[in-house]
């Protein structure tokens, strides 16, 4: 039988059906068409509004000009392009060496007993020191400090103190990720795995790790968005990579089209990395919200 339900529109039916089983609500497909028209509708008539203004106002002749020139364009994104594959193997290896150090000084501060405070100690003075100071001041630091001591070996290279820059920087943030996840995990397994046999530190590398990754594979792409894009504060010490590439193109050609050029570069490589994780970040919850059942 077929019975109205007050919350529901005036068309939607409920079919109780002689089962008894979950009911089929049927009506919902034209509701779901007009919220979807409403909600286009809605978005173009405020985009339309914004691009209304910003081409109305008095100097939007010269922004055009300035931001926006089509020849300029052209010109400079072949090399705009071209640099950032610095930009690229600056990730990369930050990235890697991130992940390696950063679960290091999780796991030093996730050591129980006295014994391991020296090194507790150690890898919470890091994480603070490292999250506490600016991003660019390690940076200038590294890449003008190191190679003004003068010392036999030293390279000269910035390429090197960007990357170790990079990888200081963001290994604090990423072992406080780490430790999160590690102690997301229920004490009970470490006690299950030692129960079977398995020591401490076995516990730790075949139960404890294999969770705690799993579960903070969302936050750390995050981090890892972050850090891609803070690979042009490298910049400042000299490593001509995108943003450098734009700066000199700017300056030659006494326009800042170069600017959108970059900020399209990285619109174009940030926003599947955030799609992706927004994915993950569903499917974790579909997972957690099916165990719960």
């Amino acid at each position: 039988m077929f019975s109205r339900v007050g919350p529901l529109d005036s068309g939607d039916l409920i079919n109780i059906g002689p089962s008894g089983g979950p009911p089929r609500v049927r009506g919902r497909q034209p509701t779901v068409l007009r919220s979807t028209f409403v909600a286009l509708v809605s978005t173009v008539v405020v985009f339309g509004i914004l691009v209304w203004i910003t081409v109305n106002a008095p100097g939007w002749a010269d922004v055009q000009a300035s931001f926006f020139s089509a020849t300029v364009f052209s010109n400079a994104f072949p090399d705009i392009a071209a640099a950032f594959w610095v930009n690229i193997q600056l990730f990369a290896i930050a990235e890697v060496l991130t992940l390696v150090l950063a679960l290091v000084l999780a796991v030093l501060r996730s050591l129980p007993g006295p014994v391991f405070f020296p090194l507790r100690f150690l890898a919470t003075i890091y994480a603070d020191i490292f999250r506490a100071v600016p991003g660019v001041l390690v940076i200038y630091i590294l890449g003008f400090g190191i190679p003004g001591l003068g010392l036999p070996g030293i390279p000269t290279d910035p390429f090197p103190y960007a990357v170790i820059a990079l990888t200081l920087i963001y290994s604090a943030y990423v072992s406080e990720v780490y430790r999160a996840g590690i102690e997301s995990v229920h004490p009970s397994q470490e006690a299950a795995a030692r129960s079977l046999g398995l020591s401490r530190l076995q516990a730790l590398r075949y139960v404890i790790l294999p969770q705690a990754v799993r579960r903070v594979i969302p936050p750390l792409l995050n981090d890892f968005i972050g850090l891609q894009k803070d690979t042009v504060l490298v910049s400042y010490i000299g490593v001509v990579e995108i943003f450098r590439q734009s700066q000199i193109t700017q300056q030659a050609k006494f326009n800042y089209t170069p600017y959108m050029a970059t900020a399209l570069v990285f619109i174009a490589v940030t926003i599947p990395l955030a799609r992706l994780t927004d994915v993950l970040v569903q499917r974790d919850r579909r997972r957690a919200a099916a165990s719960s059942r």
